[in-house]
């Protein structure tokens, strides 16, 4: 097993997203989830990044707490 640590940074890269700290904090700070919303039914996904996060999620993957983290903080 591969005991490898994701991190926010890596997720964002992956999503195709910019993975610098400050941009990764305006992208937390300008969307926004409600509890009756999943993460990767968010509108602002594109089809490729709802994929890869129901993916990483449901095969409990290297990025699921990292998923997990992005999720809590879409929804301050």
């Amino acid at each position: 097993m591969k005991n490898t640590h994701v991190n926010l940074q890596d997720l964002f890269s992956q999503l195709g997203l910019n993975s610098e700290t400050d941009q990764i904090q305006q992208f937390i700070n300008e969307h926004h989830l409600s509890s009756d919303i999943k993460l990767e039914e968010a509108p602002f996904w594109n089809e490729a990044q709802r994929q890869l996060l129901l993916e990483g999620r449901n095969d409990d993957a290297e990025w699921s707490e990292s998923i997990d983290e992005l999720d809590a903080l879409l929804r301050h």
